[in-house]
C-alpha cells in the first residue's frame, strides 16, 4: 500500500529530529536535509525501518552562484534582453579564483541522493551540505547501496566531494592527469588545460589555455511571463480590432454624424 507524500513527511519527522523535511507540492515529493554526521546513520535507517531498498541516483550540487544571473533578462515591449550585467561563475580564464565573486554562499557542496522504496511505492529525496568547502567530505554510503559505488566516484570526479569510507574513490569520467573538477562552477568553461600534438616531442603535450576565450552562454530562464502574457496581450489586442471592426461596422450608414455617403432616392450617394 502507498504512502501519501504528507503521510510519510510525519513519519519521518518523528523518526529524525535533526532533519529538515519538506513536501513539494502538488506532486507530494518528499524532500529531506540532514546534517552531515548523521548522513550515514540516516541512509541506513532509510533502508532498514523505513524500506528504501534502491538507491536510484546520487549526485554532488555546487551552490556557487545559486540564485544570481549575471544576464539582464527582465522582460521589456521588445522581448528579453542579453546584455551583460556582471562576472559570474563560468566566465574565468585559466588560474583565477572566486575570491572576487559577489554572493558567495555559506554551504556550496552538497549531496543528494534519490532513494526509492519498491514495496511502500514511495521515494524521497535525502540531502546534505558538506561542511567544509576547502574539502568536501561526506560519508560513503557503498556499505548500505552498493551500487552508489560509481555515482560516487562520479561525484568525486566531477566535484570534488570526498566520500569517506569508499573503497576505491578514483576517477571516473575525466582522464587520470585531469586538472580540477569540471562540474564546479567556477570550473573555467574554456577548461584549464589545451591538448595538442608536439612534432619535436612527438607526443600529445598539455599546456596552459591560450587560444580559447572564456564564454558564457545564456542560461535556461523560465519565460512563463513572457510566452504567455504576450500571447494573451496579442490575442486581447486582435479581439479588440475584430470588435472595433464590428462596431463600425453596426453603425448606420444614414447617420449624419459618420459623413459616409447615404443612399438617395435616385439611387446615387449624396452627402
Amino acid at each position: 500500500m502507498s504512502v501519501t507524500g504528507n503521510d510519510l513527511a510525519a513519519r519521518l519527522r518523528a523518526r529524525f529530529a535533526d532533519a529538515t523535511v519538506i513536501v513539494a507540492e502538488p506532486r507530494g515529493e518528499v524532500l529531506m536535509e540532514v546534517p552531515a554526521p548523521a548522513w550515514h546513520d540516516t541512509a541506513l535507517t532509510l533502508r532498514d525501518e523505513f524500506a528504501f531498498e534502491q538507491l536510484m541516483d546520487l549526485s554532488g550540487i555546487d551552490y556557487l552562484g545559486y540564485g544570481c544571473d549575471e544576464w539582464d533578462t527582465d522582460v521589456s515591449s521588445e522581448g528579453f534582453s542579453r546584455g551583460v550585467e556582471g562576472r559570474g561563475p563560468g566566465r574565468f580564464a585559466f588560474g583565477q579564483t572566486t575570491t572576487d565573486l559577489p554572493g558567495l554562499p555559506e554551504r556550496r557542496f552538497a549531496v543528494a541522493m534519490q532513494l526509492l522504496s519498491v514495496s511502500g511505492n514511495q521515494r524521497v529525496t535525502v540531502k546534505s551540505y558538506a561542511p567544509d568547502d576547502a574539502l568536501p567530505i561526506v560519508s560513503s554510503v557503498v556499505d548500505i547501496w552498493p551500487g552508489s559505488n560509481w555515482f560516487e566516484r562520479e561525484a568525486f570526479d566531477l566535484f570534488g566531494i570526498v566520500f569517506d569510507g569508499h573503497p576505491d574513490l578514483r576517477r571516473i569520467l575525466t582522464d587520470y592527469g585531469f586538472v580540477g573538477h569540471p562540474f564546479r562552477k567556477d570550473f573555467p568553461l574554456i577548461g584549464n588545460v589545451e591538448v595538442r600534438y608536439d612534432a619535436e616531442k612527438q607526443r600529445v603535450i598539455y599546456e596552459p589555455v591560450t587560444s580559447v576565450e572564456p564564454r558564457v552562454l545564456v542560461p535556461r530562464v523560465l519565460r512563463d511571463d513572457a510566452r504567455f502574457s504576450t500571447a494573451r496581450g496579442e490575442d486581447r489586442d486582435f479581439h479588440r480590432g475584430d470588435q472595433g471592426r464590428a462596431a463600425r461596422r453596426s453603425i448606420p450608414t444614414s447617420s449624419p454624424d459618420i459623413g459616409e455617403p447615404t443612399a438617395a432616392p435616385g439611387g446615387e450617394g449624396t452627402r
